[in-house]
């Protein structure tokens, strides 16, 4: 079993309000959070309006499996979120 672990901070020009903030990047748990071999939590910069930090932990047989899971990941998450990543850390357990 290997285990990966993503984390992006992003930086969300514009955002007035932690309101706004849930609008925009509220989607990322339940889009990614229903995945069997993913869990997902907002898990940094929790009281800015204008940043946000999330972290992804994924499970797999081996390790380049995890490592396709999280460049897949990466991938929709800079397509779909309405901001920048501003910085990107993988971990391999």
């Amino acid at each position: 079993m290997h285990i990966g672990i993503l984390t992006l901070t992003f930086s969300l020009p514009g955002c007035g309000s932690l309101k706004e903030k849930r609008q925009r990047m509220g989607g990322l748990h339940a889009r990614f959070g229903n995945t069997p071999s993913v869990a997902v939590c907002e898990s940094g910069e929790r009281d800015r309006h204008d940043a946000s930090e999330w972290t992804f932990v994924i499970v797999g047989l081996s390790k380049r499996e995890v490592e396709s899971q999280c460049s897949q990941l990466e991938a929709k998450i800079e397509r779909t979120v309405d901001g920048r990543v501003m910085n990107v850390v993988r971990e391999f357990i």
